[in-house]
């Protein structure tokens, strides 16, 4: 992808994030970023081994274990461990792999690259959806779902 994704593009066509390193704490931003995406009508998925439900929804232990076509997948995981994930959603046919705030990696940009993916790092979803006011209708995005 070029050096700046097209950040309000992304928003505004997504509409399921599978949330890598979603948390069970609510202090967290890993818990909150999701939570916010999930009351402005998006379609979280939680990826976490080590909890059964976040935000009301399963909780799944690998993005391998999504059944569902997936938009973004979103990364609350040390750098370091980007790389593997980038792989996964490559794996699973995500469109966007977005590292969330204070995450980078050269590795997991070229993973994406390389596979076609949009790649957006260091960058947080609430604040850009916040500073770009994207909303989804929830209807729409269920009936987006059910398709």
């Amino acid at each position: 992808m070029g050096a700046i994704a097209d950040i309000r593009g992304i928003l505004e066509r997504s509409n399921t994030v599978a949330t890598v390193g979603a948390s069970t704490n609510a202090a967290k931003a890993a818990s909150g970023v999701p939570e916010h995406l999930k009351r402005i009508g998006f379609h979280v998925i939680p990826v976490n081994p080590n909890a059964s439900e976040i935000l009301g929804e399963r909780s799944l232990g690998s993005l391998l274990d999504v059944d569902e076509p997936v938009d973004v997948v979103q990364v609350f995981r040390p750098s370091g461990e980007a790389p593997a994930i980038a792989r996964q959603a490559v794996q699973i046919g995500a469109k966007v792999l977005w590292l969330q705030l204070g995450i980078t990696s050269r590795e997991a940009r070229e993973i994406a690259d390389e596979a076609g993916i949009e790649f957006v790092e260091d960058r947080c979803m609430a604040k850009e959806s916040r500073r770009l006011r994207i909303r989804k209708d929830s209807n729409q995005s269920r009936a987006d779902r059910a398709s």
